[in-house]
């Protein structure tokens, strides 16, 4: 699958080598116009794939072209820092939200087995009631992870968590803008980062230098982060 720069600038793509042959009869590319493989970052001349190696035939002699092929539509266009920096705020507001109604449980447990803290006091960290805590605990995993549910679920439907949303951008696949799924989308852009997230806090709250180093990928030209670089997958605007 090729992606070619039209004359006006734009991307079109991702098209097979059948369909850029009929552009360059059609005299809409030529063995000079800028193209590069799908999910590829070099962009080449025509001529300098082995498929299209030489003179184009023709256009008296040329197959006509089969109206049942697909159009060629612009590639979409890469979501921006702005949009992905936002989009992560939002949802990292959102995930401190679901804490809250576990951790405000936990609290008025601690304060009932513990009347002390009310007073302004704290017992020594032996001298701690802890009845009740387990429970609070409880709740705020769970609300954590019902958000985290919701999530993969917009995910696998629209592309788009909250965040996402709210800012305009969306998951495709990085090779044809396709919908992500639920394999590269789900499992392995969303699932598999925050697992290694939660591994890496078990002991020292090293899950936060692994987002940091996520997060720097997304300088790159093709602004894909670390997971979608993984995952095969890109974020584009709507």
């Amino acid at each position: 699958m090729f992606i070619i720069i039209g004359g006006d600038g734009r991307e079109y793509g991702p098209a097979t080598a059948d369909q850029v042959r009929a552009w360059i009869n059609g005299g809409r590319a030529n063995l000079e116009t800028k193209a590069k493989l799908a999910g590829a970052n070099e962009w080449c001349r025509l001529g300098d794939f082995p498929e299209f190696g030489g003179a184009a035939e023709p256009p008296s002699i040329a197959a006509p072209a089969d109206p049942t092929a697909a159009e060629a539509r612009p590639a979409a266009e890469p979501a921006g820092v702005g949009a992905r920096t936002g989009a992560a705020l939002i949802n990292a507001f959102v995930y401190f939200c679901s804490l809250l109604p576990g951790g405000l449980w936990l609290s008025r447990k601690l304060i009932e087995s513990n009347p002390d803290i009310a007073q302004g006091g704290f017992p020594k960290l032996e001298d701690l009631d802890m009845t009740g805590v387990a429970e609070g605990v409880f709740w705020v995993y769970a609300g954590l992870f019902a958000l985290l549910l919701v999530q993969a679920l917009l995910i696998l439907f629209r592309g788009q968590n909250l965040g996402k949303l709210l800012t305009g951008v969306k998951v495709v696949r990085a090779d044809d803008d396709g919908p992500a799924g639920f394999a590269r989308g789900v499992m392995l852009r969303f699932a598999l980062p925050v697992s290694v997230f939660f591994l890496l806090n078990v002991a020292f709250p090293l899950g936060f230098l692994f987002i940091a180093l996520d997060y720097a990928f997304l300088f790159r030209a093709d602004r894909r982060c670390l997971h979608d670089l993984i995952a095969g997958t890109r974020v584009v605007r709507v």
